[in-house]
């Protein structure tokens, strides 16, 4: 099954096909369904995928056949609210390294935990938990959370604010934060605060309300973010070392109980801005900066799955300042939980509805 998605301003013939966009047009191509929220997709190699579900469990996807395995489920992942298993990533030179983050619960309420574990002839044994962040509330909220790798292998991980708004700006945990530690979960010596003895060393950037899109590129070195705003005001950020992204003392939103802004401006001096504002909210959930071939009108530019708006997001550099570009598949009406490249440089999509989708070029 494919599906299409609007399109203007093109030619008849074109529009037939789906989205037009400088000569190339796009469908999504069905091959999975039956998943429950599945969060992130991560890839072995041109045919096997792992999924990460939010209720807890990680299957193995054959995306040819569309079917998909059972491998593994810890149990002490808080399924609740926006909390559940997470995101995955493998080790960038070693696919049997898998790295997992989840919403773990314990008497002190839940909290964000990076684990491990070995992934080899599709089992997945060794989990453990490798850094359990200092995040933890009782409420279900807002617990971020991607990984990314740099090209030294330093992993970066996202927290969101935990529903506690003055986390934000509060060095001393772990909410609101994006975090930089090493692959066998200590501290990196170079990070910001590590001097700072009224600031937790993890901490790479801070002022950030839920970052549920991370992706670095590794062409121009650069880390990007993705964050949800409160009524209005999701932001892209690009990630700088010991900057403070503002949340909660500045925003481009709104209380959600009435008409009136949220912190004391949208700027101020010694926040870092935004480099791109949605008003209204998209409700990002997913990052990645593509480059490859197969789809050239979409090379070197971000793309950020929405779950509001039901999308893709299409953003673009002119001048080095981002410009919103094109909206692909809003009339799919499927909330876009994940976007992921596989080794062939094919672009997938996750769904809330459970769906795993392949974009045709």
């Amino acid at each position: 099954m494919t599906f299409k998605t609007p399109v203007t301003l093109c030619t008849l013939a074109s529009s037939l096909l789906g989205f037009c966009s400088t000569g190339f047009a796009y469908q999504l191509e069905s091959v999975a369904t039956g998943l429950s929220v599945p969060w992130s997709i991560e890839f072995v190699n041109n045919h096997t995928a792992l999924v990460s579900q939010r209720n807890g469990a990680i299957v193995e996807l054959d995306v040819h056949s569309g079917k998909f395995t059972p491998l593994f489920k810890p149990t002490d992942v808080y399924a609740k609210g926006q909390g559940g298993l997470l995101d995955l990533a493998f080790h960038p030179q070693n696919k049997s390294r898998l790295f997992i983050t989840y919403s773990q619960r314990s008497h002190l309420g839940a909290t964000t935990t990076l684990a491990k574990a070995t992934y080899t002839q599709g089992k997945i044994s060794n989990f453990s938990p490798l850094f359990t962040s200092s995040s933890y509330s009782d409420t279900s909220r807002h617990f971020g959370s991607r990984i990314v790798f740099d090209d030294n292998n330093m992993l970066y991980f996202s927290i969101g604010d935990r529903g506690i708004r003055d986390n934000g700006q509060d060095l001393s945990t772990h909410a609101g934060s994006i975090l930089r530690i090493n692959i066998d979960g200590s501290t990196p010596t170079d990070n910001p605060f590590i001097k700072n003895n009224n600031a937790l060393a993890e901490i790479w950037s801070y002022g950030h309300r839920n970052p549920q899109g991370l992706t670095f590129d590794h062409h121009s070195q650069q880390l990007w973010a993705i964050e949800h705003g409160p009524r209005g005001g999701d932001e892209i950020n690009l990630i700088v070392k010991g900057h403070n992204y503002g949340w909660a003392e500045t925003s481009h939103g709104k209380e959600y109980w009435g008409p009136i802004k949220v912190g004391d401006s949208e700027y101020k001096k010694g926040v870092t801005a935004p480099q791109l504002v949605y008003t209204p909210s998209i409700a990002p959930s997913s990052l990645i900066l593509y480059r490859g071939n197969r789809y050239p009108a979409l090379n070197g530019k971000l793309l950020a799955g929405a779950l509001k708006l039901t999308h893709i997001n299409v953003v673009g550099f002119n001048n080095g300042q981002l410009v919103e570009e094109q909206r692909l598949f809003e009339d799919l009406n499927e909330r876009i939980r994940d976007i992921q490249i596989s080794p062939d440089d094919y672009l997938y999509i996750t769904t809330d509805s459970g769906k795993v989708m392949r974009l045709l070029p």
